[in-house]
């Protein structure tokens, strides 16, 4: 047996040894084919195909493949995407990070901030590489997405930073891309509370409550809010005359500032 097993050894060899290096190469190792990403002069990956609107330009909603599209079950008893509306379907992430790809981008930048321990925001702002639809310039695009134990479903809630950061990211690739489909990552849980307990939540994770009570504790008075505000010549100030008033993005910045400042002596 052993000598039978030796002469198999050997003939191998023989034959290895007559065999042309790069056959032989091949067979002893396994070689790793790279995907060589590259984009043409306007932009455009040069192994996708792309769909156009009348207009020339990229119709992005017609780039997303239906395997990342699901019908929303509040909207529809269909359940076959290629026979629904819009406003009907719900896309997935991975359609959302697909999209994205396909349209390139060089950074991605997130803002996370937690005005208090239930309820935090993030602002998503992504660098996306020139492209014709941008005449050739780089473009940086952001939105806000925020997560609370009130919008959130089950284990979510217990991590509401990344859920603000996943919805932050697909608002902002869907409205870059001007795609009126909601994304999975942006739809609450509103079945799972009751209306009571919803008003209580939603009370008490409103950004701008969160802002008055820190007025409060601060001892800041809407004169001073709105004063600093035109002291910076903030766009739209003469049009302020309540904090409901105030842009949510801008109440995040005041409620950070807020929160830096000393308070109130008693």
């Amino acid at each position: 047996m052993i000598i039978i097993l030796f002469w198999r050894r050997l003939d191998f060899l023989k034959k290895a040894c007559l065999m042309p290096r790069e056959a032989l190469s091949c067979r002893m190792s396994k070689t790793k084919v790279v995907k060589r990403i590259s984009r043409n002069t306007d932009g455009l990956l040069d192994d996708v195909d792309y769909e156009f609107t009348e207009d020339g330009l990229i119709d992005w909603r017609k780039m997303i493949k239906p395997e990342h599209l699901v019908s929303n079950k509040d909207r529809t008893g269909e359940t076959d995407v290629t026979k629904l509306k819009d406003y009907q379907l719900i896309i997935l992430l991975g359609g959302i990070k697909e999209l994205a790809q396909n349209r390139g981008y060089t950074d991605v930048r997130y803002d996370v901030k937690a005005p208090s321990p239930e309820y935090v925001v993030a602002t998503c702002s992504i660098t996306w590489t020139p492209n014709f639809e941008t005449e050739g310039r780089e473009v940086t695009f952001s939105a806000i997405g925020d997560a609370s134990p009130n919008n959130t479903k089950s284990f979510a809630k217990n991590f509401l930073g990344p859920i603000a950061e996943n919805r932050a990211f697909v608002r902002c690739v869907r409205n870059f891309l001007k795609i009126n489909i909601v994304g999975q990552e942006e739809l609450g849980d509103a079945k799972m509370i009751s209306e009571a307990a919803g008003s209580a939540n939603s009370s008490s994770t409103d950004p701008k409550n969160i802002l008055q009570s820190l007025m409060k504790d601060t001892g800041v008075s809407f004169s001073d809010i709105k004063g600093r505000l035109e002291k910076e010549e903030y766009k739209g100030v003469e049009k302020i005359s309540s904090i409901g008033d105030i842009p949510k993005i801008k109440v995040f910045e005041l409620i950070e500032r807020l929160k830096k400042a000393k308070p109130k002596t008693r």
